[in-house]
């Protein structure tokens, strides 16, 4: 592992981030589980950062992607092809989006590039409005929509991005108000902030915060929000990459927590579809997809084998009822998390939905955090057995938790012992 550990550093970037003081080499996976080439094998709470979503090894899956890859593994978008059409419909139909239109992509950073080229073509405007501490992914416009300051590694951008306020709902000067009040202020910023700028392109926002430490504003903020987008002719951008295929457990995408004004615009979307398959995308209506004059294709995007593995894994969800064991493992593993929270004075909140939980550690008796915690308990979770992930928009101090749609009650008790264990080993 040492060997390894010395070969990745010569040949790869410094800043391409490992987790572990000693890194892990994962071999193999099945079910919820995964083992290291040492042989230990670990209970896997993070999924490849929420891309197994269904489980490590499913069956249907591996099968669909062993015969597809008998066949044609890839042909380019210049011909048709016949799984993606198939997954296109499916995804239409369930993205709630009127007329809708997909164009796959290779990963949620390519979706949400996607995405600015239609709503800025569009709109024939290259503001933007985005979120603070927000994260869309690695390529040069998605950096720059970025909110979070740990993943912005450059102020440069094709782009004019105005951050609004919302996205965290306990911390911030809007912090101490109650619900209804703490939306009417965030409306009442985008207001003033609209005032002072031309209309933007868009406003895009992740439903619950990924990297920023899966947190999310009060149920209804973005319906608020797309009251006063609508005036203006602003488009909403959803963005589902870690949120969507109803990992929240109450609803299939997060968006639908702020409904009330009907679907976004433009949903984009990734990770958990593919189970690991390099699967990303775009829903649109058919005005805003369509609305590019000049020829494009997609070599890798929707190739056969991917969008065999996409059919299979999205029929499996459906058919187990994947999102409804979320609701309930998720709720009843928020719940023990919260209960252990209690007890340890530097564990500031459990949040989340669903099997999307963070738990955010501070210096105890202060609001500071604590990275070198939230560190330690990554470290001492490794050594119980137990694999998670960490993030947050302040220091990287809230550990993220997602496992697998198909955890079971027992794993997920198991998965909350060892965490637990480890959280009084650093408090």
């Amino acid at each position: 592992m040492n060997d390894l550990f010395a070969r990745h550093r010569q040949v790869l970037p410094d800043w391409l981030a490992l987790y572990y003081d000693e890194p892990l080499e994962i071999t193999h996976g099945e079910g919820r589980h995964v083992w290291d080439a040492d042989g230990n094998r670990y209970l896997d709470f993070f999924g490849g950062i929420l891309t197994t979503m269904t489980a490590h090894a499913l069956p249907e899956v591996t099968k669909a992607v062993s015969e597809q890859a008998g066949r044609i593994i890839h042909s380019s978008t210049l011909y048709l092809n016949r799984p993606m059409v198939e997954l296109a419909e499916r995804i239409a139909q369930l993205s709630g989006i009127p007329d809708a239109r997909v164009f796959f992509t290779t990963s949620g950073t390519e979706a949400n590039d996607t995405a600015l080229l239609l709503a800025t073509t569009y709109r024939r405007t290259n503001t933007i409005l985005a979120m603070r501490n927000s994260y869309h992914g690695r390529s040069f416009s998605s950096v720059g929509i970025t909110g979070n300051k740990g993943w912005s590694p450059t102020s440069l951008s094709p782009l004019q991005t105005l951050y609004v306020h919302g996205g965290v709902r306990t911390r911030g000067p809007f912090a101490e108000l109650n619900d209804r009040d703490f939306i009417a202020a965030c409306v009442d910023d985008l207001r003033d902030l609209l005032g002072h700028t031309r209309a933007p392109a868009a406003l895009i926002a992740e439903p619950i915060q990924g990297v920023g430490g899966f947190t999310s504003p009060p149920d209804g903020l973005y319906a608020a929000f797309r009251k006063v987008l609508q005036e203006q002719g602003i488009l909403w951008i959803a963005d589902e990459v870690q949120t969507g295929w109803g990992r929240t457990g109450e609803h299939f995408w997060g968006w639908q927590a702020h409904g009330q004004s009907g679907p976004p615009d433009i949903l984009t979307f990734a990770k958990g579809i593919g189970n690991g398959s390099s699967i990303g995308g775009v829903v649109a209506r058919s005005e805003i997809m369509n609305c590019l004059d000049s020829n494009s294709i997609s070599t890798f995007g929707g190739t056969q084998i991917t969008m065999a593995a996409g059919l299979a894994n999205l029929s499996y969800l459906l058919e187990h009822d994947l999102q409804g064991n979320a609701r309930r493992v998720g709720g009843l593993l928020i719940e023990r998390l919260r209960a252990v929270a209690a007890q340890l004075p530097g564990v500031r909140e459990v949040r989340g939905r669903g099997l999307m939980i963070g738990i955010e550690l501070v210096k105890p008796g202060t609001d500071e955090a604590d990275p070198k915690s939230a560190s330690a308990v990554l470290e001492a979770a490794r050594e119980g057995g137990l694999l998670i992930g960490k993030g947050g928009g302040h220091n990287t101090s809230a550990l993220r938790i997602a496992p697998p749609l198909s955890l079971t009650v027992a794993e997920a008790e198991e998965g909350a012992a060892i965490l637990e264990q480890a959280l009084r080993s650093a408090y």
